[in-house]
């Protein structure tokens, strides 16, 4: 027992981890209607950033931890949120009217763009950090000596990921731009007569969702200590998945889905095989996705005639 409850702890905060991810393409895909397969390179891009920004602030003198995390922070969700502009105006804005095809494509390809220009920028080498966060508490020890341990890292990973998706959500359901946002959801053009700005609000909920996976890639970075150019696509392509297996288009479905994707390949590492773990993943997603297309808090969609 105490060898599972470490596991899941270790599982829960890599699905968080997830969830993080997975609400950007929850996001996108709920107002826009397509996935923005760069998502993930975009979290990769938040964690380099967020590694330069502390080797900057270190070599001018800061030593105040907590300051110095406050500001890579703040630094790595605004260069991020920059990004996911910019992609949002290249890649899908000129071909939001065209067939639907397009903006996956375009999409697709702005994530080698940013994979290649990642690896010849700073290199392919595996970038690792010394602990910066460091202690944690014993919860318990077993007869064998093994004890169960939660780092503060782990801490600050789930009381981080539990803040913002209480703040999304709150945003989505209360202010004027969660209520664009959800307009824009149901009919874009309608949206437009009423007095939306349709282009205004897909433009904010691309940065709100890069700003999520700089969190996110500065959560990676802290949590394993190492970034490289690759861990985007890996890391995207398991978001995605939580997403769509919570149900894309839904916040707590995507959470829901990164927490149980985190879980699923834990466990199995833990208990049977390393090599197989991704393998497990996918294959419950596809099992639920044959009794539940929509995923599990998914909502079916209307077709509108």
């Amino acid at each position: 027992m105490d060898y599972f409850a470490q596991q899941l702890i270790n599982g829960l905060v890599l699905g968080s981890i997830y969830g993080l991810i997975a609400i950007g393409y929850t996001m996108v895909y709920g107002i826009v209607g397509m996935i923005n397969f760069a998502h993930g390179d975009i979290f990769m891009i938040g964690g380099f950033i967020a590694l330069i920004t502390f080797l900057i602030l270190v070599s001018i003198g800061l030593t105040t931890v907590p300051v110095i995390l406050l500001l890579v922070l703040l630094v790595s969700m605004a260069i991020t949120s920059l990004y996911g502009w910019t992609i949002e105006r290249i890649a899908y804005r000129p071909l939001r009217h065209s067939f639907r095809l397009a903006p996956m494509l375009s999409a697709i390809g702005m994530s080698f763009v940013l994979t290649n220009f990642s690896q010849v920028a700073q290199g392919a080498r595996v970038k690792p950090v010394p602990p910066i966060i460091t202690g944690g508490y014993t919860l318990h020890e077993g007869a064998d000596g093994f004890a169960v341990r939660l780092s503060n890292i782990q801490i600050i990973v789930v009381i981080t990921t539990i803040v913002l998706l209480a703040l999304f959500t709150w945003l989505v359901a209360r202010t004027r731009l969660g209520r664009d946002m959800r307009a824009c959801e149901q009919d874009q053009t309608m949206a437009s007569l009423l007095g939306v700005d349709v282009d205004r609000t897909i433009s904010m909920t691309f940065v709100i969702g890069a700003a999520l996976a700089a969190v996110a890639g500065m959560m990676y970075l802290l949590y394993y200590g190492l970034v490289d150019f690759f861990m985007g696509f890996v890391a995207g392509i398991k978001a995605f998945t939580a997403a769509v297996l919570g149900g894309i288009g839904s916040l707590p479905g995507a959470m829901l889905g990164g927490l149980l994707i985190g879980l699923i390949e834990t466990l199995w590492a833990a208990y049977f095989s390393t090599e197989y773990k991704d393998v497990a993943a996918f294959s419950i997603l596809i099992v639920v996705l044959i009794f539940l297309p929509t995923g599990l808090l998914g909502r079916p969609e209307v077709e509108k005639v």
